[in-house]
């Protein structure tokens, strides 16, 4: 008996029949299938994200079938055999059939083909190897695609060994693919392997890990995939200063009661020491970017101390400091570091806070220090920082004519004006 899937919405868009009746023209009906994450979230009933198409023919003919079609072709990935075609704005990689010739861990060099069986060789676990025709008739050359597919059972296509010798990338995407859709007791012969060969990351381009770990923080609830990780030294390699794990778990437990998506970000800072300057080292080793650098660096500050009894004026003048994300990152964290079981109320007090609150502006500027009789130059600075100083301890209440009394009081009280101290 045949496997097949019931015809997806998203199998029959304009879009994608533009595609697939560009290539079949060139070739043959079945020349193309759907092929990879599409397939595989079908089969476990997961919302779909890119549509990746598979073709017997070589990426001169995709070209120039697509091109036929009036469709625009870019050669995303011609020396691996992808093109994307995009159609109306909506991009689908096109990957002419392929098997490995070498591999080193890092790279692969390969040659086109047009078995279906060799394609599905070379990919990384069995219920990503399952490809679909347009009408939802499912091939499955690795005998077990579709069985792991519906079961969530992470298993590397042939031996899990020869699959991350191929390339080392596959221990971390094991461990990203449990996370996301491991269901049952992971499979025991993958994780030996990742343990065996995890030095092996070390060899890798920076860019690459950090991305993939992230997209596995992304997981609703990757704890059980961070705890495998850690015990295989797969963590250790990528973190080499993490701290006690409770936290990170804690953290996740607490996303279950949050608005919005997991934030990745956040849950590495609750891998990483509490240490600035320790993760400023681990970041440049990471190759994460500024945004993402700046954001971990103010998540490790430990000043000043926040939290369950922080009071609402001594957290406003924290938020003003630190701003909206540093401020409610770090109270995030410190729930996590309080242990589970106690009340949450003062947390999410907040963290209500930090998403309404509107950082107030100081009513005063350089040009009113200047007007007041400040010279230009460093004064300006230090006046507006102790009138600054003076308005955040009045909780940010006086307005202009009571902060610009101010500032003339600590003009005053510097002396003569003309001197810088």
């Amino acid at each position: 008996m045949t496997d097949s899937v019931d015809v997806q919405p998203w199998m029959i868009t304009p879009q994608v029949t533009a595609v697939f009746d560009a290539l079949e023209a060139r070739g043959r009906r079945g020349c193309a299938r759907f092929v990879g994450g599409c397939v595989r979230n079908t089969l476990l009933g997961a919302p779909i994200g890119d549509i990746d198409i598979a073709t017997t023919l070589t990426p001169d003919l995709v070209t120039a079938a697509l091109k036929a079609a009036g469709i625009r072709a870019v050669p995303t990935g011609i020396d691996h055999g992808t093109v994307t075609a995009v159609v109306d704005g909506v991009p689908f990689e096109v990957t002419t059939l392929r098997r490995d010739v070498s591999t080193d861990g890092r790279r692969a060099v390969v040659a086109f083909t047009q078995d279906w069986a060799q394609d599905a060789q070379r990919r990384d676990f069995t219920l990503n190897a399952v490809y679909a025709d347009r009408d939802g008739t499912l091939s499955d050359p690795t005998g077990r695609g579709v069985a792991d597919g519906k079961a969530g059972a992470i298993v590397f296509v042939g031996e899990a060994r020869t699959r991350i010798e191929e390339d080392s990338l596959r221990i971390l995407r094991f461990f990203r693919f449990l996370a996301w859709y491991g269901q049952g007791v992971p499979d025991a012969g993958a994780l030996q392997a990742c343990e065996d060969l995890a030095g092996s990351i070390g060899n890798l381009p920076a860019e690459r890990t950090s991305r993939e770990l992230l997209k596995l923080l992304s997981a609703p609830d990757p704890r059980l995939a961070v705890e495998l990780m850690a015990r295989a030294g797969v963590l250790g390699v990528l973190l080499p200063a993490d701290r006690d794990r409770r936290e990170f778990r804690a953290l996740v437990g607490n996303d279950s009661g949050m608005p919005g998506l997991p934030d990745p970000v956040l849950r590495l800072a609750a891998l990483l020491p509490q240490d600035r300057e320790a993760v400023l080292q681990i970041m440049d080793r990471m190759r994460l970017s500024n945004a993402e650098r700046h954001r971990l660096a103010e998540a490790a500050e430990v000043t000043p101390v926040i939290g369950p009894d922080m009071g609402m004026k001594a957290a406003r003048e924290c938020l003003y400091l630190q701003g909206a994300t540093a401020f409610s990152d770090r109270v995030r964290l410190a729930w996590a570091a309080s242990g589970e079981g106690g009340d949450p109320s003062p947390w999410r007090n907040l963290l209500d806070l930090a998403e309404g609150w509107v950082r107030p502006v100081l009513p005063v500027n350089g040009k009113d220090a200047e007007a007041a009789g400040v010279p230009r130059g460093p004064l300006v600075g230090k006046v507006l920082a102790e009138v600054e100083a003076w308005w955040m301890a009045r909780d940010f209440g006086d307005g202009r004519e009571a902060v610009l009394a101010r500032l003339v009081a600590v003009i005053g009280d510097t002396g003569d004006t003309g001197d810088t101290p």
